[in-house]
């Protein structure tokens, strides 16, 4: 089997130093889309959005830590773990903040391979990432890995966890458009899965053409909520979780419902433009 759960598990976990600036924020967040007014016909630039995009203004959207060193794909090449990446697709991703991510920092960044689960016709890995600074704890990822084909070797099938949420509707509903070259933007930031850029591997993948990438997905998300209902505050995010129920095509609108209560808000996201289906479940961010 090309996946040796308990070599996988059993491994040193490895650490890199990584390290970042203004530069690699901007780009992260103008690959989720930040610039620009999503409400105006003529796209015009928004002054709130220069907290995003200005070198003077900077803050860091937590979701960052997901593109900081050598992301997702990195963690794929861990020992006992040997897999075709057309047979990979995202399951779901978490992360918690310790603290505020600084415009320009450095950190020394741990990799695991913190779980192998079995769920029957695909195997799931749960990639945990931990970085950390002079100053302690800077962020925790929990990146959840399907690989389909790889299940059935007898594994425990691990936790299924849920969000509930209420019978109301939503208490914030905001579009958010996924541009043409969405997908081509985002990559630069540091996960070259052609499964987002080359038809031909994406039609190997089963799609019949590249898809965006989830993480990408779940940032445009987060700004969302940040912007709609924390103020644009950065600093309120605590932690930041969902499931990838379904794939986002660039071109596409993205529907983001939200129900708040006390330090959560709960969400859920829906592609317009194929009947609502949703391509996020399960999802809320923790505030303060």
């Amino acid at each position: 089997m090309p996946i040796d759960a308990e070599k996988a598990l059993a491994a040193e976990p490895r650490s890199t130093r990584i390290g970042w600036d203004h530069k690699d924020v901007q780009l992260y967040h103008l690959g989720i889309g930040a610039g620009f007014d999503p409400d105006r016909a003529d796209f015009a630039v928004d002054p709130h959005e220069l907290r995003y995009t200005l070198e003077s203004r900077l803050h860091v959207l937590p979701s960052f830590a997901t593109v900081a060193g050598t992301g997702v794909v990195g963690g794929l090449s861990s020992p006992g773990i040997d897999i075709d990446l057309a047979a990979v697709l995202h399951g779901g991703q978490s992360v918690r903040v310790h603290r505020p991510i600084p415009v320009r920092g450095g950190a020394v960044q741990t990799s695991k391979v913190a779980a192998v689960y079995d769920k029957g016709k695909a195997a799931v890995l749960v990639l945990r990432t931990e970085a950390a600074d002079e100053q302690g704890p800077l962020w925790t990822n929990d990146a959840q890995i399907y690989v389909r084909g790889e299940g059935g070797f007898g594994g425990e099938r691990g936790p299924s966890e849920r969000v509930a949420y209420p019978e109301a509707a939503p208490d914030h509903i905001v579009r958010r458009p996924v541009r043409p070259d969405q997908a081509l933007l985002y990559r630069l930031s540091g996960d070259w899965n052609p499964l987002h850029a080359d038809p031909e591997f994406a039609a190997r993948a089963g799609f019949d053409r590249p898809i965006l990438h989830g993480l990408c997905t779940y940032g445009i998300t987060l700004k969302a909520v940040t912007d709609t209902v924390l103020g644009g505050d950065v600093t309120r995010i605590r932690s930041y979780r969902t499931r990838f129920a379904g794939v986002v095509f660039p071109g596409e609108t993205l529907r983001i419902e939200m129900w708040t209560d006390a330090n959560q808000v709960r969400v859920e996201v829906r592609a317009v433009e194929r009947d609502n289906a949703m391509v996020l479940g399960d999802t809320f961010v923790e505030h303060s």
